[in-house]
């Protein structure tokens, strides 16, 4: 029997303007020290300029590919946008006969969007000469067309993992 305490899954909030998990949780991660209506200021004003972007130049979120439709609305960009930035695996390090090795694995989907959201508000905080809304407005749109900082780092983290794909039988 095991001793160990379940772990309980907590409901995310459901965001008062937009009315979206998403956004909440997007919120949660960009806010610091507490300063939760500073969070929204910031989220609110970069989805305030996507639309302001998607308005003046709609074709610009139209994703290449048969079949593809543009962006409805800010809400779709954003969702799309993070969906691009989510990492698949990853490589933690294994203990094996007194080596280490860097196995490649899966990545739980909780930890995907975490991961992806704490790439965009640190590379976003790294932007200089803008302010955060426009900074985090900049890498959503960004990840939307598949370039920018955080799918370079997505992308690195893949090639990490397809580079030790060896010692992937060392996952358990």
């Amino acid at each position: 029997m095991s001793r160990r305490a379940k772990k309980i899954e907590k409901r995310v909030s459901v965001d008062p303007k937009f009315n979206s998990e998403l956004i909440a949780h997007v919120i949660r991660i960009i806010m610091k020290d507490g300063k939760k209506t500073t969070a929204e200021k910031i989220v609110y004003g970069a989805v305030a300029k996507i639309e302001e972007e998607l308005a003046k130049n709609p074709a610009k979120f139209t994703p290449e590919g048969e079949g593809a439709k543009p962006a409805a609305d800010a809400l779709e960009v954003i969702s799309r946008a993070i969906e691009n930035m989510k990492p698949k695996v990853e490589v933690k390090t294994r203990r094996v006969g007194g080596t280490t090795y860097p196995v490649p694995v899966e990545i739980n989907p909780v930890r995907q969007l975490s991961l992806a959201l704490r790439w965009m508000t640190t590379f976003a905080s790294g932007r200089h000469g803008m302010g955060m809304p426009a900074a985090v407005a900049a890498e959503i749109v960004d990840a939307f067309l598949g370039q920018g900082n955080v799918i370079k780092k997505r992308d690195d983290v893949h090639k990490m993992a397809a580079a030790n794909k060896a010692f992937a039988h060392y996952a358990w």
